[in-house]
């Protein structure tokens, strides 16, 4: 008989970690930095309007230099202050909520030239703080997936980058795993039909994407982070990646957002050993996007055949 080896000497495969929303205030960025540090987390995605980015764009440069993770652009069309005047976007100064940006966007009726422009001016804003071009760039809100923005992003990337340099979230998950994991299913089910779009957009232009995706609740606390994170874990897809949104609350950011203690509540757990735990438990262990194969490994290469019977597990 085949012996299986020890659980800790199995291979594991990659996944991206990915905490959100650094740079929204400076509780949430020295959370993250810490957890990069600490080898929790692989890829955070920044707040370039906000201004605690420039504050703590040098913390992070650091932090990577010393613990590699990826750095992306999360693209904030939504809630805050914008970069560029915005017109027929902002309201008041402000981009707008996700209940105005939708409709719209679902109509077609999103003002193009203005998310251009602040497209543009994020990622100046990530280039002018980073000195580099961004790993990867993903939307505040899943923003990116919405048609009149995901084209944009498309037409920009391949515009301003070589052709592949820089990565893309893609949000789409089987609508089998949506119903199987039974978190926040109506969020679920409506960013993977919006992701559909994106996804078949960044296929036709060659642009790299990871191939599974997870992540969303709806921040409640009615089940423990650990046992969401769980399921989030389990049937990852052959180039996963999950995104998370730790911080410790402050001033700065009770003022902005609307997002508080649930940021702690992921850390905590983040920061513990449960969460190695949990990871080691699926297989997985945190890497970066260039990690991945180009092409996604076959189901077959993902789970091997049980060499004591044959069968797929």
């Amino acid at each position: 008989m085949n012996e299986q080896p020890p659980a800790d000497r199995r291979p594991t495969r990659p996944i991206i970690v990915c905490a959100d929303d650094y740079g929204i205030a400076p509780g949430v960025s020295a959370a993250i930095a810490g957890l990069i540090a600490a080898g929790r987390l692989s890829a955070t995605s920044c707040m370039t309007p906000l201004p605690d980015w420039k504050r703590r764009a040098g913390l992070l440069r650091e932090t990577v230099a010393a613990h590699p993770a990826d750095v992306g652009l999360h693209l904030t069309l939504t809630d805050h202050v914008p970069l560029t005047a915005a017109v027929g976007l902002a309201q008041a100064g402000r981009l707008p909520a996700m209940g105005w940006l939708l409709p719209r966007a679902l109509a077609r009726a999103l003002p193009w030239q203005a998310i251009r422009d602040e497209l543009r001016a994020q990622l100046d804003a990530f280039e002018d703080a980073w000195n580099a071009a961004p790993d990867y760039v993903d939307g505040h809100q899943h923003a990116h997936v919405l048609p009149g923005i995901r084209e944009a992003l498309v037409e920009e990337l391949l515009r301003r980058y070589p052709s592949g340099s820089v990565w893309v979230r893609d949000c789409r998950e089987p609508l089998a795993r949506c119903v199987r994991r039974r978190t926040a299913l109506p969020k679920a089910l409506l960013i993977s039909s919006l992701g559909l779009g994106l996804h078949r957009l960044l296929r036709r232009h060659g642009l790299p994407a990871n191939d599974g995706f997870a992540g969303l609740h709806d921040f409640s606390g009615r089940v423990p982070f650990r046992t969401l994170m769980q399921s989030f874990l389990a049937g990852s897809g052959p180039r996963p990646l999950v995104h998370v949104h730790p911080g410790r609350v402050d001033d700065e950011l009770r003022a902005c957002d609307v997002l508080t203690t649930p940021r702690e509540t992921e850390l905590a757990y983040l920061a513990s050993p449960a969460f190695a735990e949990d990871l080691a438990a699926a297989g997985l262990h945190p890497a970066r996007f260039t990690d991945f194969p180009r092409q996604a490994p076959t189901i077959s290469q993902i789970n091997p055949p049980d060499a004591s019977n044959g069968s797929i597990r």
